[in-house]
C-alpha cells in the first residue's frame, strides 16, 4: 500500500458551518476550485489556494488541513 494525501477541506467547512460558496467569497477563489479541493479531485494542490484557505479559516498548522492516509490501492 502507498500513501495518499487528502485535503480535509470538506470536514473543516462542516465543522465551521461554512458553505463552499461562502469560502469562495472569503478567499477570492472560484467555486469550482473550492469544489475540486473539497472533493480531492486535484492532482496538485495550488500553494496560493491553500494559503488563502488557511488564512480565511485561521489555520496555523498544515496538519489541520492536509492529512496523509494509507491508500487502498498501489
Amino acid at each position: 500500500m502507498g500513501k495518499l494525501i487528502e485535503l480535509r477541506l470538506r470536514e473543516l467547512l462542516n465543522e465551521r458551518d461554512i458553505g463552499q460558496k461562502t469560502l469562495a467569497e472569503m478567499t477570492g477563489l472560484t467555486e469550482r476550485t473550492i469544489s475540486e479541493l473539497c472533493n480531492n479531485k486535484v492532482k496538485r494542490y495550488p500553494k496560493e489556494a491553500i494559503e488563502k484557505i488557511a488564512d480565511a479559516l485561521e489555520i496555523n498548522e498544515i496538519s489541520q488541513i492536509i492529512t496523509i492516509k494509507e491508500s487502498d490501492s498501489i
